[in-house]
C-alpha cells in the first residue's frame, strides 16, 4: 500500500487489486489500461462518459479570455480551448469524506 501522505502508484494499485480480486497482476494491468483507453476514446467521441462509482469525465469548451502574466503583470489574451473536466460521483464523495 501507499506510504501515508503519498499517492498510491500504479504498481501499488495493480498489486492491491490483484490481491483483492484474485486476478494476476498482469490481468489487472491490462484491465486498467483498457478501461482508461475506452474512457478516453468515449470522451473524445461522445463528449461525456460516466465512470460508475467515480464520477463523470466530460469535454468542456472554455471561452477566450484576458489574463495576466503573474511574473510581469502584463495583460495577455488566453485563447479558447477544449478541456476535460471531472465531476466526482456522490458515492465517491460519501466513501471518501466519511463524517463521524
Amino acid at each position: 500500500m501507499a506510504v501515508k501522505g503519498s499517492a498510491m502508484t500504479k504498481a501499488q494499485l495493480v498489486a492491491a487489486l490483484a490481491e483483492k480480486t484474485g486476478l494476476t497482476k498482469n490481468d489487472v494491468k491490462v484491465f486498467l489500461e483498457a478501461y482508461a483507453d475506452i474512457a478516453y476514446k468515449e470522451v473524445k467521441k461522445s463528449k461525456k462518459i460516466t465512470l460508475p462509482g467515480f464520477g463523470i469525465l466530460k469535454l468542456s469548451k472554455r471561452k477566450a479570455r484576458v489574463g495576466r502574466n503573474p511574473a510581469t503583470g502584463e495583460t495577455i489574451k488566453i485563447p479558447a480551448k477544449t478541456a476535460v473536466k471531472f465531476t466526482v460521483a456522490k458515492a465517491c464523495k460519501d466513501g471518501v469524506l466519511v463524517t463521524k
